[in-house]
């Protein structure tokens, strides 16, 4: 039986990533971004994990072929606009997502290179960078990093050389984020082939927040899909971010977590 048409065309955002349990961070922070934004979330798990919103304990991988059949059956299905990238968990899910991604050229690609947890525990193995430098930049829209995965990725120290190392390995745009610098407000840098092409600065919040950057790359995904341009997206997801993070509720012991759904809870019933 065919569904009747809905009223209402959402854009298709597909989210690949690892789900947190607490909620804060991954899979769940991606769907309450794109749907505050009045996207449409789809979903592919990369990795389990134990993990609250003070640190990973365990990060669980999912079998490589699993996770590409699960965006694979999702591509096949649903008009997909952007595809969100988040954790990996593993180089060989990083190389067959390469090779996916590669039928589905047209779709942009929006990467969050998750690194760490907000506790610090790595993510990440240098196989994994590597693969993500060689094989997954070149098919990548706009790689978000902060400042400290930027250095991490590159070696470098200053940014602006970070971004150009970054960008020789193929990416078409960088957004690297500031709140890891020591700076009085959050700066935030938007960079293209030619350089940087915009940058924001944003009142820092106090304390810390688990699952800011997957909400600001979420966002940026889903404000694409809708048909905004690059500086246009990158502004109100940083704005969105923001909110929610202000918004952020203090339930753990660690991290606050972002209010995504801020914005749906002020509406008149």
């Amino acid at each position: 039986m065919t569904n009747p048409t809905s009223n209402t065309v959402s854009t298709v955002t597909l989210a690949i990533g690892g789900h947190d349990p607490s909620g804060g961070a991954g899979i769940q922070a991606d769907s309450e971004a794109i749907v505050a934004l009045g996207g449409y979330a789809s979903s592919a798990i990369t990795c389990l994990t134990i993990q609250d919103s003070c640190n990973v304990q365990q990060l669980i991988p999912v079998k490589p072929r699993v996770v590409i059949a699960q965006a694979e059956a999702v591509l096949a299905d649903l008009p997909v606009s952007t595809i969100k990238i988040g954790l990996i968990g593993s180089a060989t899910v990083a190389h067959e997502l390469a090779q996916l991604l590669k039928k589905h050229p047209d779709i942009p690609v929006v990467l969050d290179p998750v690194l760490a947890a907000g506790g610090g525990t790595p993510l990440t193995s240098d196989k994994l960078h590597q693969t993500l430098l060689q094989e997954l930049l070149p098919l990548t829209y706009l790689l978000t990093p902060n400042s400290q995965e930027a250095r991490t990725l590159t070696s470098a120290t200053n940014l602006d050389s970070c971004a150009k190392i970054l960008l020789q390995h193929g990416c078409q745009h960088l957004l690297i984020t500031g709140t890891h610098e020591e700076h009085n407000e959050v700066i935030n840098h938007l960079y293209g082939p030619k350089g940087v092409i915009n940058h924001w600065q944003w009142p820092r919040l106090p304390g810390e927040y688990h699952g800011s950057g997957c909400t600001l790359a979420a966002a940026i995904a889903t404000l694409l899909a809708q048909g905004q341009s690059l500086t246009k997206a990158v502004y109100n997801a940083q704005a969105f971010a923001w909110q929610s993070l202000a918004h952020a509720h203090r339930l753990g012991q660690g991290q606050a977590l972002p209010d995504r759904l801020y914005k749906l809870r002020q509406q008149p019933a």
